[in-house]
């Protein structure tokens, strides 16, 4: 392969933060991108070539999106598999990870049926069509995390159901009580939460140090890199994601979420895009997840996954009552401090939990325990409000 600057164009669809980071990292690449969002100006457009108004399913956006680049990829999963299969072969223009691939993620039950059939550990899980089936599912497991099959993101779409006499409003409150549409899985009692970003290239597979992840309310709050587990623990995490990499069409970045309970390793759920367990990425390892993802997609050579240092990453998280314009306040702190980085999405308006940042915070010399580590993240970031 003959590679030279200036390089191609990558069409993203999605110009939301990771379509911005995507976008900031594939311009010292030499890569421009265009980016597709129904949102005007949306966070991605200032860093981006350009910007594309329309809908993530819109096939004529789609369309005009692969006719004006050279590979086309997606940032959210919400974007329509049959219109990009559709507008990659009219342009001639490659699209990865593949349709068929977003597919399948874009589904959580038939995810989990993927990854079972390929024997890679996962909860036990059962299929759920009608309240019966979710008031069958508790007696079953004892408690189930019901799942929306489809649409679900950022722990929307997801509740714990420990009573069947919970059942029936808990497929409304997922929103599948017309035609129940959902996945109930066993409560999982995990000793931790953790990630491995994983890349696949043109020929070759490279995964990231793995993650702890820190939720609440099913949101991620926090990742520690390296993960405060065992080398066993890390080494059969690593073992498991490669598996999923063998399971998955296409090239490109893979945010594979993973629980540990009692040295075992199974399988949540697969981002088939940069993830937020990768953020850390960005000024913890050599080459960040962004970058890999744009190396990936085009056919490229990958960087490094080698982690620079310790790093904790913690999410800035909309914490006001009401949508409003955004605007962060007390970002001196963050600023000041020699370990710290500020990352700020670019989102006009903030709403409850939305996610409008981050902050991430290295220890170069090696020396911090990371919780300690952990703590100044969270203390930096928590100083931070809306005004």
């Amino acid at each position: 392969m003959s590679i030279t600057v200036p390089g191609p164009t990558l069409g993203v669809v999605g110009g939301g933060q990771l379509g911005r980071m995507l976008a900031e990292a594939a311009a010292p690449l030499g890569v421009e991108t265009i980016v597709l969002d129904p949102t005007p100006d949306c966070p991605a457009a200032p860093v981006a070539r350009d910007q594309i108004v329309g809908d993530f399913d819109d096939p004529e956006a789609i369309g005009r999106l692969a006719e004006r680049t050279d590979a086309l990829t997606y940032e959210i999963e919400l974007a329509d598999p049959d219109h990009l299969a559709t507008a990659s072969a009219e342009a001639g223009v490659p699209v990865h990870p593949t349709p068929e691939t977003l597919r399948t993620i874009q589904d959580k039950f038939a995810e989990k049926e993927m990854l079972s059939g390929a024997g890679i550990p996962v909860p036990a899980y059962r299929r759920v069509d009608s309240v019966a089936d979710l008031e069958a599912a508790v007696e079953e497991f004892g408690g189930v995390m019901l799942k929306a099959r489809h649409g679900g993101y950022d722990g929307r779409g997801n509740l714990p159901v420990r009573s069947v006499d919970e059942a029936e409003a808990a497929i409304r409150e997922v929103g599948a009580s017309d035609e129940p549409d959902a996945l109930a899985e066993t409560l999982v009692d995990f000793e931790r939460e953790l990630s491995v970003i994983g890349v696949q290239g043109d020929g070759e597979v490279r995964t990231f140090p793995v993650g702890e992840n820190v939720h609440e309310t099913e949101i991620l709050r926090e990742t520690v890199v390296p993960a405060r587990t065992r080398d066993a623990v890390a080494e059969r995490a690593q073992a498991v994601a490669r598996d999923v990499l063998d399971a998955l069409d296409g090239r490109g970045v893979f945010g594979i979420e993973l629980f540990e309970t009692d040295g075992e390793i199974l399988v949540n759920e697969i981002a088939p895009r940069p993830h937020n367990s990768g953020h850390w990425s960005i000024e913890g390892a050599v080459a960040s997840q962004f970058e890999q993802h744009a190396r990936a997609v085009l056919g490229w050579p990958l960087g490094s996954t080698r982690q620079r240092a310790p790093t904790v990453s913690a999410n800035v998280l909309g914490t006001v009552d009401a949508e409003r314009v955004a605007e962060l306040d007390g970002v001196e702190a963050v600023l000041e401090s020699e370990a710290a980085h500020l990352h700020w999405y670019g989102k006009e308006q903030v709403r409850p939990l939305r996610k409008m940042g981050h902050v991430t915070v290295t220890d170069e010399d090696g020396d911090a325990a990371l919780g300690d580590l952990l703590a100044s993240a969270r203390e930096l970031r928590d100083d931070l409000s809306f005004r």
